[in-house]
């Protein structure tokens, strides 16, 4: 018998949406050309990229010149960051926070050992940040603040146009990694005091191995791939057309679907908050229950282990991720849950719920069907039953 699938990891990676993989198709087949190549076979691949680069920019409330298409979210973490820092050489400060993603704080592990020195800002049980401790921070010695738009395990959405507007204040560069903000919240970065921002294509329907930097016009900007002149001037390498038009369209559906679509996933994930919390005793919502994220819910459970729960609901189909890493020790918390101080005997039992526009009430009632039994029979065994 086939077990359907209900998938609630869209902060993970998302589906490919139909008309994302039908722009692209041309592009892997008949429109091979290169872009960069001069004869009238290449205009149709260097008008899309154009095009890809408008749709992009329209989503974000930007100018298709300040968009840099890039390989991933990861990879435009590394650009903004470095590049931010090399074009201020004389500044050794970097103010980040200890929740960001890894793609930030392996960077920051890296820059104390070239002699930088990393600040990171402390998060409340709720996840939050300080903006006055923020304020205190900052001196003639800070060359960088990076601090996420949205955590990728909790949803928190931080205060990124008070922080970004100090920073301009005091005249240092503000990046923000909005990987899994871009699409499902409101952002307009004409009107933000952001210089860099990240995203990645995988997070909002399109493929995997494309993602995009916004460096705003006049910023100071060091390339990090150095070689020909793509991405006018700023990021080297034959571009991935199919890969870039494929993020466009993605970013035109999110922004024509958006005010329809985010509304409904919200609906959805609070019917599931509300039905667990109701059926489940000693459970709890991680992070900050109105500021966050309209698809993300983080619950812990107490007294399991959370990758026992994710066993028993892959038994029937359900997709969903842990609130823990596997690292070292499998029942390790997160970073995340370690700096907003969540209790051990919680900790370890968080699950991450993260829901799409392809998301249906009728899979939500299922959830809602089989995880509360599956809570009371991990409690029965105990922690450490052998599954």
């Amino acid at each position: 018998m086939t077990v359907p699938l209900i998938y609630f990891d869209n902060n993970a990676t998302t589906r490919v949406a139909p008309q994302v993989r039908e722009a692209m198709q041309p592009f892997l087949l008949d429109e091979y050309a290169n872009p960069s190549s001069i004869y009238s076979f290449a205009h149709f691949a260097q008008d899309a990229l154009l095009a890809a680069h408008e749709q992009a920019a329209e989503l974000l409330g930007a100018k298709p010149g300040e968009i840099i298409m890039t390989s991933c979210g990861t990879e435009s973490d590394s650009t903004a960051i470095y590049s931010a820092l090399e074009s201020r050489p004389e500044k050794k400060t970097f103010i980040t926070t200890p929740v960001e993603h890894s793609a930030v704080l392996a960077v920051a592990g890296r820059l104390t050992e070239r002699g930088y020195r990393v600040v990171y800002l402390n998060v409340d049980s709720g996840g939050q940040i300080d903006l006055e401790e923020l304020e205190a921070l900052l001196s003639e010695d800070t060359a960088l603040v990076s601090i996420m738009f949205a955590n990728n395990e909790t949803g928190v959405l931080y205060p990124i146009a008070e922080a970004g507007a100090l920073c301009r204040e005091r005249g240092v560069l503000f990046h923000t990694d909005a990987v899994q903000a871009v699409g499902k919240v409101a952002i307009n970065l004409a009107a933000l005091p952001v210089d860099y921002l990240s995203l990645s294509g995988h997070k909002l329907h399109a493929p995997k191995g494309v993602g995009a930097l916004y460096a705003r016009q006049g910023v100071p900007f060091v390339p990090f791939m150095l070689g020909g002149h793509q991405e006018y001037n700023r990021r080297a390498g034959t571009q991935a057309v199919p890969m870039i038009v494929a993020l466009g369209k993605a970013c035109e559906l999110a922004r024509q679907k958006f005010s329809d679509e985010n509304p409904k996933v919200q609906r959805l994930r609070d019917c599931l908050q509300s039905g667990l919390l109701e059926a489940i005793p000693d459970a709890r919502v991680l992070g900050d229950a109105e500021k966050r994220l309209p698809n993300t819910l983080n619950m812990a459970f107490k007294g399991v282990y959370s990758e026992d729960a994710l066993l028993m609901l892959d038994k029937y189909g359900i997709c969903a991720s842990a609130g823990s890493a596997c690292i070292a020790d499998i029942h390790e918390p997160s970073h995340v849950l370690k700096a907003m101080r969540v209790s051990p005997e919680f900790a370890g039992g968080a699950v991450r719920f993260s829901l799409s526009g392809y998301n249906t009430q009728e899979e939500v009632d299922f959830v809602l069907e089989k995880l509360p039994g599956i809570i009371r029979q991990l409690r029965s065994h105990g922690p450490d039953a052998d599954w």
